[in-house]
């Protein structure tokens, strides 16, 4: 079974805990239709999960098939640039149905960031590096699909659905025999 080969660093975007006894770490593109599907259920499991589960992101964009994930990816951390990762990151899934720079400006507005700034850091490339470094790492573990999932290193080639199952098995592991 592939594992992840990309250690989780300080550049990753993670939520939950670093001492969560479960990490779930997600290559996702975010044009994806079943990325898009997926999200309310991460969400979901952080709630269910709470401390017990850390979440990273990295981004997967599946340029040939579609055409904005790059650049929602790089809006992404122009927003994480500013502090606002994960609300731009709920924001564009949320609005996956109109994904385009008209809503990617939009929603920079919205949350309170320069759309100018996102127009020449889009121009520049300028985060293109730290998708491209995801994109690498995800390709080194083994992914060639989004959305594809790790648990604590582990490839889940279960569904997304399955997910809360997985992540509960892993953690009555940990916790040993009753």
């Amino acid at each position: 079974m592939p594992t992840l080969k990309a250690p989780i660093t300080a550049d990753d975007y993670i939520k939950g805990p670093p001492e969560a006894p479960v990490t779930l770490v997600e290559y996702g593109d975010y044009e994806c239709a079943h990325c898009g599907a997926a999200h309310p259920m991460i969400k979901l499991l952080l709630r269910h999960f709470g401390h017990r589960l850390r979440f990273v992101y990295r981004h997967f964009p599946l340029r040939q098939i579609h055409p904005h994930a790059e650049a929602a990816a790089e809006t992404a951390e122009f927003a994480g640039a500013n502090g606002k990762f994960w609300v731009m990151h709920d924001a564009i899934f949320e609005n996956q149905d109109r994904l385009g720079l008209p809503l990617l400006l939009n929603l920079a507005e919205i949350l309170g960031l320069s759309q100018s700034g996102l127009q020449d850091a889009l121009a520049a490339r300028q985060y293109t590096p730290k998708v491209r470094n995801d994109l690498l790492g995800g390709m080194r573990s083994g992914v060639n699909g989004t959305p594809t999932f790790f648990i604590d290193g582990s490839r889940h080639d279960g569904s997304a659905g399955e997910l809360n199952a997985a992540i509960d098995l892993r953690l009555r592991l940990y916790a040993g025999p009753q």
